[in-house]
């Protein structure tokens, strides 16, 4: 099955780079084929796709966004047959909508041995505001429908500008992993799981509490099992006229329901991205604030990764009694997550000294 991975965005937006990483680094031993239109940024040069066995298939029939469906489809079916490639590569047209272009994806998926497998947006981080007022709905467009965000030129910009720009690209897009570490110092591989990525940190670490609440009911009914078959029938029938009497449904039957809560019913979560540096100093003392300061919640797990005040990133995870502090490789944003019951947010926001 081929995948079709879409990298949309406004000209001059940085795509070029992108693609090039990925190309060299993240589809590497893939066959790998580039529909590019004639409108779109021709600043990949046909010397560096040669060597990378990458084939260019030029779109001529004008916008990809507005001439999508016939010659749009004739294309992909002949890439398909023609090459039988691992992954096609979209480069859309600077000014389109992201919809249009997915829309007609989906509507020849099935017709051909391909499935639409990721879709997004590039954007140059110190120009959102004027992309915004300029483009308008088509940005909007580009930015809502975005499976991931890329902000390019991070490594140019004012922390300030960045952290502006993310905000407004919240505003239009509020799970979409956003992009902000430069382009240059992400391996390839890294770039491409957080463009495929459907889960946020915050609904990975529910996911892990919730796996280990099972285990541990699962347990503890096992041991409930063993102990009840040690009781004798006299008591067997004891409890079946409790149960009987109980007719309101509560008791018993009640208790065993609370047993099987969902860990996203009974805690919250509370999850940031950011740009902000720390020492691996500052993470510890954090971390041991919210092992020992109670007035932050109840903290059932802390995770994160955050870039490091020494060019280092770092890695952290902490669960009630104990947390580890360590290096790791750079990550596509900052995030933090905590997890616990009656969470003060604004309070673990002052903490971490994210807005």
């Amino acid at each position: 099955m081929t995948k079709i991975d879409i990298i949309s965005g406004f000209l001059g937006a940085g795509k070029t780079t992108l693609i090039k990483k990925l190309l060299s680094e993240g589809f590497k031993g893939e066959q790998v084929v580039l529909i590019e239109n004639e409108f779109g940024e021709i600043g990949i040069d046909g010397g560096f796709l040669k060597e990378a066995g990458i084939e260019i298939r030029e779109m001529n029939s004008g916008c990809i966004c507005c001439s999508l469906v016939g010659d749009f489809g004739k294309s992909l079916h002949e890439v398909v047959d023609t090459y039988h490639p691992d992954r096609i590569l979209i480069e859309p047209s600077g000014v389109g909508k992201l919809s249009d272009v997915i829309k007609a994806v989906q509507d020849v998926q099935d017709e051909i041995d391909a499935e639409l497998n990721s879709f997004t947006t590039v954007v140059d981080v110190t120009k959102c505001k004027i992309y915004r007022k300029n483009f308008g709905e088509f940005f909007s467009n580009q930015i809502e429908y975005a499976g991931a965000v890329i902000l390019s030129r991070t490594d140019k910009a004012k922390p300030e500008k960045i952290q502006e720009s993310v905000a407004l690209l919240r505003e239009l897009n509020e799970k979409a992993p956003i992009i902000t570490t430069p382009i240059e110092q992400l391996p390839g591989e890294k770039i491409l799981e957080a463009m495929e990525s459907s889960k946020s940190l915050e609904e990975e670490l529910l996911a892990e509490v919730a796996h280990e609440a099972h285990e541990h009911h699962h347990d503890h009914d096992h041991e409930e099992h063993e102990h009840h078959h040690d009781h004798d029938h006299g008591e067997h029938e004891h409890h079946h006229d409790h149960d009987h009497e109980c007719g309101c449904g509560c008791g018993h039957h009640h208790h065993d329901h609370e047993g099987h809560h969902h860990a996203d019913d009974v805690f919250t979560s509370w999850g940031k991205e950011t740009i902000r540096t720390y020492t691996k100093e500052e993470i510890g003392n954090i971390l041991k604030t919210l092992e020992e300061d109670g007035s932050y919640g109840n903290i059932l797990r802390a995770k994160g990764m955050v870039a490091g005040a020494d060019g280092e990133w770092i890695y952290f995870d902490m669960v009630p009694g104990e947390h580890e502090v360590r290096t790791g490789a750079p990550e596509y944003t900052g995030r933090i997550c905590v997890i616990g019951a009656e969470i003060k947010e604004d309070k673990l926001a002052e903490l971490f000294q994210v807005k």
